[in-house]
This record gives C-alpha cells, structure tokens and sequence, in this order.
C-alpha cells in the first residue's frame, strides 16, 4: 500500500475544491492543503455556487388586517463566485514560505422587488458582503514528519443591506432602512502543526485562526435615504476556527479523506448604531457554532487521471435564522477529478450537490417566513503547478 510522494501529491490534489453555501456567512473554509504540499508549489483557482433559495411568507397581522401567508418568496440567493490563489516555496530542507489569498466569508442575496414581504414600490431587501483574506504562513520542518506553521493575516470587509417590505415593518418603519458598511482593514493570525507519514500518504493538520476586529466607517439612511443618520463606526468581528485535515492511504493508489471544521458563530452580531436605537434589534447574529464535515476517496486511476468522491454536512449557525441567509446547514455530495499531462502540473475541476436546510426567518424576534426544500449546485477548477 506504500504510495511515494508524487502519488501522494497527485491524490491530494483532488480533495474537494468547490465551496458550499455554508453555516453563517462562511464561504472558502480557509484551507491551507497548498502549503502542505510537498517541494514548491502554486495554484490557482475558481469556485462557483449556484443556489436556489425559494420560501412562503408566514406575515400576519390581525390587528393591522395583514394577511400574507399565501404570498410565495421566488429564489432570493444570487449566483456567485469567487477566486482563489496560494504559493509554497521550500526554502531549505527545515523552512518553508507560503502566500495564500482567499475569499472567507460573503452574502450576496436579493429578495423580488414586487413583493409585500420583502419588497416596496419596485425596490427589494437585498444584502453584498465582501471579505478579501491574505495569509502569510513560515513553516519549520525538525523533521520529515512534522511541520509547525504560523503567520499574520491581512483581512478586509465591506459589506451593503437594504430592508423592503412588511417583513421590517414597512416604509414607515425599517422597510426603508439603508446601510452602507465602508471597507475596512484588519489583521489576525493562524498557527498550527502538521504531521506526516509520505510513504503511506498519511497526512494530518490542526489549524486555529483567530477572530480578527474591524471598525467598519458606516452610513445609515431611513425613509428611502430622506433620513440619513451621522456616520458611526460599526464592529464586525470576523469568527476564530479551527480546520482539521486527515488524509492516509487505504489501498493501492486510494486515499481517505476528511475535513473538520468548527466556527465560532454564536457571539456574531453586527450592530449598527441607529438601528439598534430604532428597533432594539441587530441587523445580524447568530446562535450558536457552526460544525462542517467532508469525508471521502481519492483514487489515482492512471499515470495522468484521478478522481474523488466526498459527502458533507454543515450544522448551520442556528435556526431561526436573518432574513438576509434563510437556510440551516446542509448535506452534500461531491465528485472530482484531476488530470496531470506531467507529474508537475495538473489541472482539476469538481462539481458538488447541496441539499440545503430548512429554515424559519425572522425579524426582530418574529417569524417571517419559512424556506424549505432548497439546494444549490457548486462548480470548481484549479489549477496546480510544482517547480
């Protein structure tokens, strides 16, 4: 079952590279396989998810004769995309250098405009949120089997939301509530250890990312912009994690696979000065953590060809969950595969299916709607280069 380190590369290569609609606003899962790879490295990828997000409004108000439980939510989740890059450099037999780049946490989300729920006079709740991370990793190796990493991070976020409709209250109330969250950059760091068996293509990796602090400069307007409040800083705290990789050869030319992953999500909130004054209410938090799986096979087919299977499951942040991301976890099934026209480049593509959670969104407390029965389909490329 010995499998030598060309093989072992090649195979771990093929580990999943599509991302999933995940607990949160996570997105990439921040892995660092590429500075685990052996000699000097580099690659480049692209991920895409298409998801399919529909609901029911679940609005009723007898008091204020509001009645909009027959009201359907057509799909709300945008299409989106996002790039990824990394380099690893040998520098000696002991130290190793490595420059990730990733998109870690996002939302991209736009309600029909000609909706009561989440909709008014041709204009829609709609929420964009954008995070750029830049990961500096040193490594020391005392010996082939152990690896020690650490490094800084360099994190930016901005992020937009718009409130429409009933679900907020109306135009009167935050149904005509803007916000402009400005760019804004941060830092943090990782650390962590790796230990390795080549020969049996066994692999293991424990890695921490701290929470990273931002004081986003933020505008916010009420009354369709009419009332715009003085500028004010916003605190986002991006969530510390931990990524646990395992991966040993099972058979000739086999590999299993798998990947943990924990997030701290249940002390997220972003509070907003003026809509905490207005409403008593953040604009958005969650419950509790959030826990990932991916486990699968890797299989080396040929000389050039080789492929993988997976299956994944995501907990959710909690449910009830925001208007602005109403699904709870999912579970997922994946397929790769790699060809290698040489044994020092390749290039890969996966597809995933997620069956996504359902979910009851609420404002302010109150139930608004219910989503069930959605899914999402998730596209990958990359490419690999060893020199």
């Amino acid at each position: 079952m010995k499998l030598n380190k060309i093989y072992s590369a090649i195979l771990l290569s093929t580990l999943p590279l599509t991302p999933a609609l995940a607990a949160g606003l996570d997105r990439s899962g921040q892995s660092i396989a590429a500075f685990l790879q052996p000699g000097n490295y580099a690659e480049a990828g692209i991920s895409i998810l298409d998801p399919t997000v529909k609901g029911q409004s679940t609005i009723k108000n007898e008091a204020l004769n509001i009645d909009l439980t027959d009201e359907k939510i057509n799909d709300m989740a945008e299409d989106y995309y996002f790039p990824s890059a990394a380099i690893k450099v040998q520098a000696t037999d002991k130290i190793s250098l490595g420059l990730l780049y990733d998109q870690p946490f996002g939302a991209d989300a736009i309600y029909a405009p000609n909706t009561d729920s989440f909709g008014f006079n041709g204009e829609s709740t709609k929420v964009e949120v954008k995070t750029h991370n830049l990961t500096a990793l040193f490594g020391y190796q005392p010996t082939e089997n152990w690896n020690f990493y650490a490094g800084p991070v360099y994190q930016t976020v901005q992020g937009t939301v718009s409130l429409r409709g009933l679900a907020y209250g109306g135009a009167s109330k935050l149904g005509s509530y803007d916000i402009n969250l400005k760019e804004d950059e941060a830092y943090g760091w990782l650390a962590g250890f790796a230990y390795q068996i080549p020969e049996i293509a066994l692999k293991t990796a424990v890695t921490y990312r701290s929470e990273i602090k931002h004081e986003l400069d933020t505008t916010e307007t009420f009354g369709f912009g009419a009332i715009q409040r003085p500028n004010a800083l916003t605190e986002v705290v991006t969530p510390q994690s931990v990524n646990i990789d395992l991966q040993s050869g099972i058979a000739k030319n086999t590999l299993a696979f798998a990947n943990i992953r924990w997030v701290h999500w249940d002390q997220f909130a972003v509070t907003p000065t003026f809509l905490k004054t207005a409403s008593g209410n953040n604009l958005i938090d969650y419950s509790d953590d959030q826990w990932s799986a991916n486990i699968g096979v890797g299989h080396k087919l040929s000389e050039q060809w080789s492929g993988t299977a997976a299956v994944g499951y995501d907990s959710g942040a909690g449910n009830p969950v925001t208007t602005l991301g109403p699904t709870e976890g999912y579970w997922s099934l994946g397929l790769g595969a790699q060809y290698s026209p040489a044994a020092n480049y390749f290039i890969a593509g996966g597809v995933k299916y997620l069956w996504l959670g359902d979910a009851i969104a609420q404002t302010g407390g109150k139930p608004v709607g219910q989503f069930e029965n959605n899914y999402a389909l998730a596209y990958g490329m990359k490419i690999g280069y060893r020199f």
